[in-house]
């Protein structure tokens, strides 16, 4: 479930992080963290992109992605709350999200 072998950008940042546009972001999601297709972002699914990074505390990361993430409570991130998923994966997963590329 991690992000750089097999994902099409291979930007790194001088900190270290996978560097991706919004648009590779969501890419991501639906071809490697989205694991059942369903188009929906689960706990264990984010979990497991957390611990397939090396994160530590991936159960509680997961779990707390969701929280901070989900907007209308029903316990899963879907495309309209993908934004507030990017901003926990650029604080818990390593990635930096770009908006413009030059």
């Amino acid at each position: 479930m991690a992000i750089k072998p097999g994902f099409e950008s291979k930007r790194v940042s001088i900190d270290g992080k996978q560097v991706m546009t919004m648009e590779q972001f969501k890419i991501w999601i639906k071809t490697v963290l989205d694991v059942d297709k369903n188009g929906k972002i689960s706990k264990d699914e984010l979990s497991d992109a957390v611990r397939g990074n090396g994160g530590w505390f991936a159960g509680w990361k997961g779990k707390r992605g969701i929280r901070s993430a989900d907007s209308n409570g029903d316990g899963v991130i879907d495309e309209s709350e993908i934004a507030m998923l990017a901003a926990f994966a650029q604080k818990h997963l390593g990635i930096k999200i770009i908006y413009h590329v030059t």
